[in-house]
């Protein structure tokens, strides 16, 4: 992997938080496609039998950032800690996954447990790849809650009826996607 300029890609960097804090406003996550490579792909688990991979910057925006995303409108992703290595050209960003929605106490819904996206830069203010992680238990786990409390958004709540289904766009049997979980060197 090439080196960068340590300011282009905090630059990137900035660009890709801003248009974060975009969607978070909009509900329109698919907007973020543009930061994409036309070839880039972009993937995380699902557990030990599942995983998700979108390739490409335009089943990056329908897939991953459209359907998979869809029902996240009024959640934040505020990233905590972020992390450039301009050697590698790569990037880690660590973030909290907060509902707007609160529960009787006032306290917001949140996933407990640590998130975070891993980018590889392909310059031109481009992500070559991200991968995701995210404790899916804990998701799980604070989805059935607002469930029962019966502030899961609707469009939440059809996302999760369609994945009940199974066939679901991106999604494969572990090590059978079309771009590995783990990035090649």
């Amino acid at each position: 992997m090439p080196a960068f300029p340590r300011e282009e890609l905090e630059e990137m960097v900035e660009r890709w938080l801003q248009a974060n804090k975009g969607a978070e406003t909009s509900g329109d996550w698919t907007a973020m496609s543009l930061l994409f490579a036309e070839d880039a792909t972009y993937g995380w688990n699902y557990g030990p039998d599942t995983e998700f991979m979108a390739v490409g910057r335009d089943e990056i925006r329908d897939v991953a950032l459209g359907l998979e995303m869809g029902g996240l409108d009024g959640w934040e992703y505020p990233y905590q800690e972020i992390l450039i290595d301009e050697r590698k050209g790569q990037v880690v960003g660590f973030w909290k996954q907060i509902a707007l929605a609160t529960r009787a106490d006032g306290t917001r819904y949140e996933v407990a447990g640590i998130g975070g996206s891993w980018f590889g830069y392909a310059g031109d203010f481009q992500w070559r790849f991200q991968r995701d992680w995210f404790d899916y238990g804990n998701a799980a786990a604070c989805f059935l809650e607002m469930m029962g409390d019966g502030t899961l958004s609707e469009g939440m709540t059809a996302r999760m009826h369609r994945s009940l289904g199974g066939g679901l766009p991106g999604h494969y049997d572990l090590g059978k996607a079309p771009a590995p979980i783990w990035p090649p060197r």
